[in-house]
């Protein structure tokens, strides 16, 4: 399909720079499979909701996945460069998105952090492994496992999406607002923006209400913000990210399927993650792997009824995504809705509870 079918003008002051609070004041557009839209707030969702319902939320948790450095052995006026992590290959190795990765050479050493001999001084070293396309490069580490995790966390930062990070500073208070409630599998660098929305007292509403939650893990890779750059869709490349859903999970969601109960997925990441995971045959089998699914159009949805997503840019993979679960057209009308309506857009901004047509 033609990408620009997925375009539309959203006004800049729509862009959410803070999440609503509390987390649960935000708006939701609810978009039925038929009828009318409905402007209610997040804190509805245990009315809006079916007593059998089954949420499936995305557990992932983010890193501070950006990190600065120079090379080494280059002299002292030696450019910055700034990495993105975006995927664990092991436990010593990462992907990543580099700002000025034509400056950058296999063999290359990278110091990330200050001046000192070793990560515990606030440094870390890597070696560059591998060099790809479009700014993306295979980083080698001098450390691994829970001692890189712990170097990371030293001297890297919460990689806030551009179109917040190009508006103001990255500071403390998003380190919290930018993590769901329920995280608890590091990994992402970047949040499932729709589990943003739920907090503590939310969850036990909607347990007394009767609806269900199951958990799995998509760690959310920076490629969900990459532009569409390709004219048609079959020309985009997706980038995968690691996902995993346990037996005993997918066992419980194909006997909420049996019985007629709606999957309700938070977030497209959740989505994107059971619809990989989904045979032909509609079951759902345990998952440990990459998943690059690319969802447009003309997809055939065999696991996720409801979803509950923020709103996304345009000609971005996540407006077609939606397309594909409610019909272009109705898309297109519920973000006109939303903007003229004055909700917030993209990580921080309101959200849309979308029924399958």
């Amino acid at each position: 399909m033609r990408v620009d079918l997925f375009n539309f003008e959203l006004p800049e002051e729509r862009i959410a720079l803070r999440p609503a609070l509390p987390r649960e004041s935000a708006r939701l557009l609810r978009v039925p499979a038929r009828g009318p839209l409905e402007d209610r707030i997040v804190g509805d969702l245990p009315v809006l909701l079916r007593a059998d319902d089954v949420l499936v939320f995305n557990d992932t948790r983010v890193i501070p996945a950006q990190l600065e450095g120079r090379r080494l052995g280059r002299g002292e006026d030696e450019p910055a460069i700034g990495v993105t992590l975006h995927m664990r290959m092991d436990a010593g190795t990462w992907k990543a998105f580099v700002r000025g990765a034509r400056k950058l050479k296999p063999g290359d050493t990278v110091r990330f952090g200050g001046e000192g001999e070793t990560c515990l001084s606030g440094t870390l070293d890597a070696t560059v492994a591998e060099k790809g396309e479009g700014g993306e490069v295979t980083f080698a580490f001098a450390s691994s496992g829970p001692a890189l995790d712990e170097a990371i966390a030293a001297v890297g930062a919460i990689p806030l999406p551009p179109y917040i990070a190009s508006k103001r500073q990255i500071d403390d208070q998003d380190r919290t607002d930018y993590q769901t409630i329920y995280s608890r599998e590091e990994g992402a660098v970047a949040a499932p923006t729709a589990g943003l929305h739920f907090t503590p007292e939310l969850m036990g509403r909607l347990r007394e209400a009767g609806i269900r939650t199951e958990f799995v893990t998509l760690h959310v890779g920076a490629g969900t913000f990459l532009p569409v750059k390709a004219d048609d869709t079959e020309a985009h490349r997706m980038h995968s990210e690691i996902g995993t859903i346990d037996e005993a999970t997918a066992e419980r969601l194909n006997a909420a399927k049996r019985e007629g109960r709606r999957i309700v997925s938070v977030g497209t990441t959740s989505l994107r993650l059971l619809e990989s995971a989904v045979g032909e045959d509609g079951t759902i089998r345990p998952f440990a792997a990459p998943t690059d699914i690319f969802i447009t159009p003309g997809y055939r949805f065999r696991v996720v009824d409801v979803l509950m997503t923020n709103f996304h840019l345009p000609r971005s993979t996540l407006f077609m995504l939606v397309s594909a679960f409610c019909g272009l057209e109705r898309m297109r009308a519920a973000y006109d809705h939303a903007i003229a309506g004055g909700y917030r857009f993209y990580s921080y901004g309101d959200a849309s509870l979308l029924e399958r047509t």
